[in-house]
């Protein structure tokens, strides 16, 4: 039986903008997309062999809304110190700076980031605690 995957998919009016912030901010990479797929263009990003990934569409005809409340978070768990403080910079590195979260237990072991459509990333230094 293969393991289960899933599929994050999220209209974007700034596909440009945003394919940067999970690219060359979080490091995440391209698995895939498409163009003109019935009007939609989109991007895959992940990390190859991942049982996840994340796609940004864009359609012309169908404007996106930005995130209806700063409580709309993507939480990536970094157990490694190092990795996660690399992590961190790589982010301020190119552009993106912290931003206080609305929950108050995300700044306690982790900075979060708001991408170009006002939904926000948290890394989180720690490890999901899998049961």
């Amino acid at each position: 039986m293969n393991p289960a995957a899933f599929r994050v998919a999220r209209a974007t009016d700034q596909l440009e903008a945003v394919v940067r912030f999970y690219r060359e901010g979080l490091g995440l990479e391209l698995l895939g997309g498409f163009q003109g797929h019935d009007g939609f263009d989109g991007v895959m990003l992940g990390q190859p062999g991942a049982s996840y990934h994340l796609e940004f569409t864009h359609h012309p005809e169908h404007p996106a809304p930005r995130s209806p409340s700063p409580e709309n978070v993507l939480v990536f768990y970094l157990p490694d110190p190092e990795e996660w403080r690399c992590a961190c910079e790589r982010m301020e590195a190119c552009g993106y700076l912290p931003v206080p979260p609305l929950n108050p237990y995300w700044a306690v072991r982790g900075r979060t980031f708001e991408d170009p459509d006002g939904y926000r990333v948290v890394l989180q230094q720690g490890i999901w605690p899998i049961r």
